[in-house]
């Protein structure tokens, strides 16, 4: 059990963390942690997507996917790592100063700090403690199941395991083979990862995205920025008044892509268009690496659900044309209209399999 949970912490949390110093220029105003946590890890959510896609449509087969999968991941760790080295050198060459900490926090804003994470401590224990199955679970974690033990990827009924033709709805948004990939190499059983390890995962990514948005919809709170963080948590802790809101599908039912996507994608989509807005009206020219985020968040809702794509493709497309028109920035909606059409892809792939 220790190795399993030792290289599912490597898989879900230092793998990210590498990838991730490939966008560390994308918001400098933010923790860097957090964001090389939240990045690196959509951006190996989308190439996951990408990579699976194809095999599923093509042969469904688990194998050769996974280690293609693994190989990407490990290629693009080394490139973050490489950058990270790279960026650090330069900093020290040029004589500055890398703090480890922004300023030293006082005792108010240590003690807001210290209830955050002891509410997120709770949240955690919960979120094992109470797992339950829900309907859904018959379809979705069965599918992470039946690709894991039997390699084959939505060429088996969930329901019963026998043979069937390709489900092309469900394949296009793979999220439980995910979940399989996590399960097979670590060698821990799928339903133990869906309930017990993605819900403690994933809740913290969550706020991690919070965090993000927080930083850039409140840049003068300072020491009082904490409390956004704790109303949040309160939300999403009373946020049960049914069974459909994105606080209940965080907190009960994050093991399925539609609650990654409700409770992790849009959230990281409003801060990455935030934040492309606040560099429009400031004219300050955004770099490549933050359209490649955009890129990845675009895809990884495609990943969670077949039509969140369009959901993600249609927020972000507006906002860019009404960012490119209020700031007379027209080409601006060049690389936007390009982050989109992934997602059309996906949509127009989707419609033509059904």
């Amino acid at each position: 059990m220790a190795l399993q949970l030792l290289i599912l912490a490597l898989l879900l949390f230092a793998v990210p963390l590498l990838v991730g110093g490939i966008f560390t220029d994308v918001d400098k105003s933010v923790g860097q942690l957090p964001l090389r946590w939240v990045s690196g890890q959509f951006c190996l959510w989308a190439c996951f997507q990408l990579i699976c896609v194809p095999f599923v449509l093509w042969s469904g087969n688990f194998v050769p996917m996974l280690y293609l999968f693994l190989g990407c991941s490990l290629a693009l760790a080394a490139l973050g790592a490489a950058r990270s080295i790279a960026g650090w050198r330069k900093k020290k060459a040029s004589g500055a100063v890398i703090p480890v900490f922004r300023r030293k926090p006082g005792r108010a804003e240590a003690l807001l700090w210290t209830l955050f994470a002891a509410v997120l401590l709770f949240q955690l224990v919960q979120a094992v403690r109470m797992t339950y199955t829900d309907g859904d679970d018959a379809y979705y974690v069965a599918i992470s199941t039946t690709v894991a033990n039997d390699e084959l990827m939505y060429r088996k009924l969930p329901y019963t395991g026998y043979s069937t033709e390709l489900d092309a709805r469900h394949g296009l948004a793979p999220f439980p083979v995910w979940i399989a990939c996590l399960a097979k190499l670590s060698g821990m059983e799928a339903v133990s990862v869906a309930h017990l390890v993605l819900p403690v995962v994933l809740i913290a990514f969550a706020y991690g995205v919070f965090y993000l948005l927080g930083r850039t919809l409140l840049p003068a709170w300072g020491g009082k920025f904490p409390l956004y963080l704790i109303f949040t948590e309160l939300l999403v802790l009373f946020g049960n008044y049914s069974i459909y809101t994105s606080e209940s599908f965080l907190i009960a039912r994050s093991r399925q892509g539609k609650a990654a996507l409700s409770g992790i994608v849009i959230p990281f989509l409003f801060y990455l268009l935030l934040l492309w807005l606040k560099r429009l009206e400031r004219q300050e020219k955004l770099p490549g690496v933050f359209y490649l985020l955009l890129l990845s968040a675009n895809i990884t809702s495609c990943l969670c659900s077949t039509l969140g794509g369009v959901l993600l493709c249609m927020l972000a497309g507006i906002t860019g044309l009404f960012g490119a028109v209020s700031y007379r920035r027209w080409r601006q909606l060049v690389p936007m209209g390009l982050c989109c059409l992934p997602c059309v892809g996906y949509a127009v792939l989707y419609l033509f399999l059904n």
